[in-house]
């Protein structure tokens, strides 16, 4: 498993990506983000016209239930492949 400074230091480097990613990548990135950072997402989901907020909901709450050490793990790879 990714220790906290493993995932901070992934955290850091996603900012340093050479090309943006698509708005899926990104979503999947903030997921597992939040999922390690906070574990599973509490309260309702946004309504409204807001769709990047819902979209951003929506990622999270798909992680619901996953471990925050395996979200950090999973944080790390995934950052690290986008290398």
């Amino acid at each position: 498993m990714a220790t906290p400074e493993e995932f901070e230091a992934a955290a850091a480097r996603s900012k340093e990506l050479p090309a943006k990613p698509d708005n899926m990548t990104l979503l999947k990135l903030y997921a597992l983000y939040k999922q390690g950072s906070e574990g599973d997402i509490s309260g309702d989901r946004p309504g409204g016209f807001d769709f990047k907020a819902i979209a951003k909901y929506d990622a999270w709450a798909g992680m619901r239930g996953k471990s925050q050490d395996e979200a950090r793990q999973e944080y790390v790879d995934f950052v690290n492949s986008l290398f």
